[in-house]
């Protein structure tokens, strides 16, 4: 392993977050596209060896995780209980907000006919949406889109990997979006986000 990729790993593993391509280019002083071979280097590396960890791609920007295969172990010495699944209602929200971010609550109340504020706020909390700025109109309602969170959970590197959405009706909108989740329910994200009808949001009609 040479120095670059030694220093892209120390970065990334002192960083414990995404770091941007281009911050990690000025940081080291060479361009992008020496940052992505070397990046992919060490995942193949580390996919090869088995080792413990793993270099995500996640848009724009590169993180170190754990391997899935040691996620058993993890959770033990961390003392961490498998997160609740998400309800029928949160998974109509990330998914209208994956496919037509940036969205207001208000077009999310408007696409599912139902108030949406607490299943915003729950998707806030755990990390997989966040608010993106506001609209230049009266009342300047704020803007959400997806997280680095959402890209890892799906096991995307970017929402350009999202199924295509079908062209829909209103009367089959929400289904065709059910769907589209659905799709995204590999086994390498563990299945992560799945249908769970017996949950407390709120605004489950």
């Amino acid at each position: 392993m040479n120095d670059l990729n030694s220093a892209i790993e120390a970065i990334l593993f002192a960083a414990g977050d995404s770091v941007p391509i281009a911050r990690l280019s000025l940081i080291i002083g060479v361009g992008e596209d020496e940052v992505e071979r070397c990046a992919k280097e060490l995942q193949d590396d580390y996919s090869f060896n088995r080792r413990g960890m793993r270099i995500l791609r996640l848009d724009n920007k590169l993180q170190m995780c754990s391997a899935p295969d040691y996620a058993g172990y993890i959770s033990k010495i961390l003392e961490q209980r498998k997160p609740p699944m998400l309800s029928q209602a949160a998974l109509e929200t990330l998914a209208i907000v994956a496919y037509f971010q940036p969205v207001t609550r208000a077009y999310i109340e408007q696409v599912r006919g139902v108030d949406s504020s607490y299943t915003v706020g729950a998707l806030q909390e755990r990390g997989l949406i966040e608010e993106c700025g506001r609209l230049e109109v009266p009342g300047r309602p704020s803007v959400f889109r997806t997280t680095d969170v959402f890209l890892r959970t799906m096991g995307i590197s970017s929402l350009t990997e999202l199924p295509p959405l079908p062209e829909v009706s209103a009367s089959e909108g929400m289904e065709k979006l059910k769907d589209a989740i659905d799709k995204l329910q590999t086994p390498e994200a563990g299945a992560q986000l799945s249908f769970n009808e017996v949950t407390g949001d709120a605004d489950e009609e």
